[in-house]
């Protein structure tokens, strides 16, 4: 089956700036990770116990618009992820869901070229299929006018990964 879309982890050069200062304009003090398990953006796995991270206030939409052109108006939100404290090695290979950061219930909300809100969709899929949800992804972007898609938590409403069309 061919893969549509791709999962993209927060860009090096956006995690440097990210690092200095957030895009809630904040400089955020990094953490030694007692017990490991959070999301992280940068690599797309769950950190390891002893990992120094940060919690940073990202903006995807807006750093996508940025790139695109897009006028994402009032859909620009901005919100909590955590990153390596350090410039780590990115993701592993391979260009479908990022399985590590799945959990049972996640929406993935579509956005247009213009940065607006198109739909979205309520997936629960137990970790053990997560692989499922590169079918779902496929669905949501068999509507031409899906430019990507963001991944996010249902119970918190997280950001987790940006989808983008290959």
């Amino acid at each position: 089956m061919t893969t549509t879309h791709e999962a993209r982890a927060i860009d090096p050069a956006v995690l440097k700036r990210l690092r200095e200062r957030d895009d809630a304009g904040c400089a955020r003090e990094p953490v030694t990770d007692p017990e490991g398990g959070a999301p992280l953006r940068c690599c797309l796995r769950h950190s390891e116990a002893g990992e120094r991270i940060v919690l940073v206030s990202y903006a995807p939409l807006r750093r996508w618009a940025v790139e695109t052109g897009a006028e994402p108006g009032p859909y620009d939100e901005c919100g909590p992820v955590f990153v390596h404290a350090e410039e780590c090695d990115g993701p592993g290979p391979g260009p479908g869901y990022p399985v590590e950061l799945h959990g049972a219930r996640r929406v993935l909300r579509a956005y247009g070229a213009r940065g607006n809100i198109l739909g979205g969709k309520l997936i629960e899929i137990p970790k053990e299929r997560a692989a499922e949800v590169d079918h779902a992804l496929r669905e949501v972007f068999a509507d031409p006018d899906v430019a990507l898609v963001h991944v996010r938590a249902v119970e918190f409403g997280c950001f987790m990964v940006e989808v983008r069309r290959r």
